[in-house]
């Protein structure tokens, strides 16, 4: 887990060879990102001492959301990058909230994935020097692992155009997937999500999945459900909680609006657009969503109308979807075939 998960210490990251880029992209893209409002961790370490990565920037990066890797050409031959990037990667496989990015500047990602060219001349220096074959197995997984990870590959063309469209791309991710808040004292709070969690979602498999949460008024649903979309929206390629308030006035106007916000929210950059009928906002729900792992939470649903036009079915979704309902009506989840429902008891 992210230590204190609901408020992470940095939004992004950077690890990189202070040599190669710390002055020039490395310098700029942090810069870039700190305008955006982003939080980022930039290490202005230059003298080493010692070979121990401190506390300090283990829980840097333990409290990290992103992190992004920039492996230039002489990034191998950095044994504290390399060492860096183990703590990384075994972070983001413990936490499995944790996201990373590698950008391969002026380097190809085969020669990172193969340790070929610098990255073989590298660790053959290290080889020789260290005699640590272990520590060697090591850096060649991490390095392999890290190449076959989806990122960005700066080859030539124009430098700051495309540190903004990593900036644009963190920048989204971070809105459409920032942490709700919960109640100040959740008791008891930690064990409901891991048994929903366990019993109910599955998150990982591809099949598409509704689960209800059931229950009385008042007895915690909307903040477990909260919990769960904080411990697991960074999964999915995209995510919305919506909050649904009961309006019988004006009932087709209402649901129409719905699924605007359900739009709105989960694809971040289409606030132009406008449903004029609540078939049409179906039509646009399944051709936008179809093909997204998405993570929807439908809180304090009461009508079965509000599920057949927000999430009607599971082929409206991506392969790995799930659609979490709240609500005080078994029948309702019944009617609509939910997959399993998680009952709250006081």
């Amino acid at each position: 887990m992210i230590s204190n998960s609901l408020h992470p210490l940095y939004d992004v990251f950077l690890s990189f060879r202070g040599e190669d880029t710390r002055d020039t992209f490395t310098a700029h893209l942090s810069y870039a990102l700190t305008r955006r409002g982003i939080l980022t961790y930039l290490d202005e370490d230059e003298l080493r001492r010692g070979d121990e990565i401190s506390p300090a920037l283990l829980q840097a990066i333990e409290g990290s959301r992103i992190f992004i890797i920039v492996l230039s050409k002489n990034y191998a031959s950095s044994t504290w990058c390399l060492d860096e990037l183990l703590k990384i990667l075994d972070q983001y496989k413990k936490s499995k909230q944790q996201m990373v990015l590698p950008v391969f500047y002026h380097v190809d990602p085969s020669n990172v994935r193969h340790q070929r060219e610098s990255f073989e001349e590298a660790l053959a220096k290290h080889a020789k020097k260290l005699n640590l074959d272990m520590k060697l197995q090591l850096w060649k997984a991490a390095l392999q692992e890290v190449a076959n990870l989806s990122g960005y590959h700066l080859r030539n063309g124009n430098e700051s155009k495309f540190i903004e469209g990593i900036v644009q791309d963190i920048s989204r991710f971070i809105v459409n997937h920032s942490y709700l808040p919960v109640a100040k004292y959740p008791v008891g709070l930690d064990s409901r999500v891991r048994d929903i969690m366990n019993l109910h979602l599955s998150v990982g498999t591809n099949d598409v999945q509704m689960v209800g949460i059931l229950g009385l008024g008042g007895i915690g649903k909307t903040t477990l459900a909260k919990a769960i979309y904080n411990s697991i929206a960074f999964r999915f390629e995209a995510s919305c909680f919506l909050s649904i308030d009961s309006d019988t006035s004006n009932q087709v106007n209402h649901l129409v609006k719905l699924q605007e916000k359900l739009l709105l929210k989960i694809s971040g950059d289409c606030r132009s657009l406008k449903i004029d009928s609540i078939d049409m906002g179906i039509i646009t729900i399944k051709r936008m969503l179809r093909s997204k792992r998405v993570l929807l939470i439908l809180d304090g649903v009461d009508h079965l109308t509000q599920l057949e036009i927000l999430a009607g079915a599971c082929d409206w979704f991506g392969r790995g979807s799930r659609i979490i309902i709240t609500t005080r009506d078994q029948h309702l989840l019944t009617t609509h075939g939910v997959d399993s429902t998680y009952m709250m008891t006081g």
